[in-house]
Order: C-alpha cells, then sequence, then structure tokens
C-alpha cells in the first residue's frame, strides 16, 4: 500500500539490559558503528517517504528529546508524545498515538535495525483493512532466539504470536503497517490497565486481519543486549563492506 507518510517511533523504555552492560547512556543513542542507535531508524523512515514522525518517549524524556532532535534530517517532522506510563508494556505507549493518527501508518522499534527494502517491501504489500507485519522465515539465523517474538503462521495469516510459543514457523521483526483500528484492539486487550503490542496483535489475528509479510532475504536485528549490539556492528561492517566491493 503505498501512501503511508506517518510512522510512530517506541522510545519510551528505559533500555535496562543494554544499559546493564555498564552504559549510562539512554539506549537508542548508544553508538552503532559511531552513529547513534535511532539515526538508522530516522533515516530508514525518511528514506521510505515518511513525513510525520510521532516518537513515543517516557523514560528521561527530556534528555531523550534534546538528543534525538538533532539527528532529524530536513524535510521529516518528528512530534514526540510523552508516555507517563512508560513502565507499562509497550501497548500502552503505542497507545499513547491513538489521538494523532486517523491513516494507516509504520509502526516500529527505536532498538531494531532493517535493511531499508524491508521497509519498501512491507509499504507496498500492505493493504488497508489488515495490520502487516515484516516477517522472518530464516529461523536459523536469529541471534538470540530464546529473546525473539515468535509467530505461528498460516500462508499469509499470523494464529498466534507470543515470545514463549514452541509451535512457530516465523520471527516478529518489529517493523508493521498498522491501520488505526489497532488502537481499539490495544484497547479491548488491556488487563488491569496494561497490555502488550502483541496482546493487540493476537486479537487481530484471531479476527483474520493480521498478516505476515517475508523479509526473504532481508537483514534485521534487534539490539537489546550488549552481545546483540556486538553482532549488530559485525553485521553492518560486514554489508557495509560488501557492499562497497559491489561499486
Amino acid at each position: 500500500m503505498n501512501g503511508i507518510l506517518e510512522a510512530v517511533i517506541l522510545l519510551a523504555g528505559s533500555g535496562s539490559r543494554l544499559r546493564a552492560g555498564g552504559r549510562t547512556i539512554l539506549k537508542p543513542l548508544v553508538p552503532v558503528l559511531g552513529r547513534p542507535l535511532i539515526s538508522y531508524t530516522i533515516d530508514a523512515l525518511a528514506g521510505a517517504g515518511i513525513k510525520t514522525v510521532y516518537a513515543i518517549v517516557g523514560f528521561e524524556s527530556e534528555t531523550m528529546i534534546g538528543q534525538v532532535e538533532p539527528l532529524v534530517p530536513a524535510g521529516l517532522d518528528v512530534r514526540f508524545i510523552h508516555n507517563p506510563d512508560w513502565q507499562k508494556q509497550n501497548g500502552i505507549s503505542v497507545l499513547s498515538a491513538a489521538n494523532y493518527l486517523t491513516q494507516p501508518f509504520l509502526l516500529t522499534m527505536s532498538d531494531h535495525l532493517f535493511d531499508q527494502t524491508i521497509f519498501d517491501l512491507l509499504m507496498n504489500a500492505a493493504t488497508a483493512d489488515s495490520l502487516h507485519l515484516a516477517i522472518d522465515r530464516k529461523i536459523s539465523t536469529i541471534f538470540d532466539l530464546q529473546d525473539a517474538m515468535k509467530i505461528q503462521m498460516k500462508d499469509d495469516l499470523i494464529v498466534t504470536i507470543g515470545k514463549n510459543l514452541s509451535d512457530y514457523n516465523a520471527i516478529d521483526t518489529g517493523l508493521f503497517v498498522c491501520p488505526p483500528e489497532l488502537f481499539a484492539y490495544l484497547n479491548r486487550a488491556k488487563r488491569d490497565g496494561d497490555c502488550s503490542l502483541a496482546d493487540g496483535v493476537q486479537l487481530m489475528a484471531d479476527d483474520g486481519k493480521a498478516r505476515g509479510v517475508d523479509i526473504a532475504d532481508g537483514w534485521w536485528q534487534d539490539v537489546d543486549t550488549p552481545e546483540m549490539l556486538h553482532q549488530a556492528e559485525q553485521k553492518l561492517a560486514e554489508r557495509s563492506k560488501t557492499q562497497m566491493l559491489a561499486r
């Protein structure tokens, strides 16, 4: 589906597992090959034609805003939304953007890296009537499989999503095209005022409204621990070298 101009980035968490590695810098600002982690996402969104980004902040939000703003390229409008309940699950952060979006939008995490081609693939495959999630079927290549969000697919439909699935055939990459209807599902998923994004996706899947888009040979990496950061830097360096040799 072309014409997607808005995106949401989740930046609200404390990034405790990466900070536990002795880092005091905010997680989205951790350098990856000399560039802040979040700058890769911001640039990829701009490259995908996104014009407006709603960045959900929470933990040390003033510091976060002050350090992210200088990274925003010209032509991209980044609007920061403070989530006072940032210590709750990520579904609450997504709901912070509910009053701002009336059209399908991209949704991504602040700590995931993606090939630019994955953005294009997902946006071209998405339709307005369902949630679409970029999925990775290359399960043997996942760096930290235990931590990954697992998915059971049937054809292109998401059947079940969860970190503790024992029967699965794809991995959630953390990049979505979402209809505004997602917000209603997240509200339905709330228990004691809290919910995860996966809870909302599962309810949409139960209604046949959640689909997977296979990234095929595309590369992505979650950067959630010092080990994942090291892996991401290795892969980015390898890919950069390969691209230079191909020129």
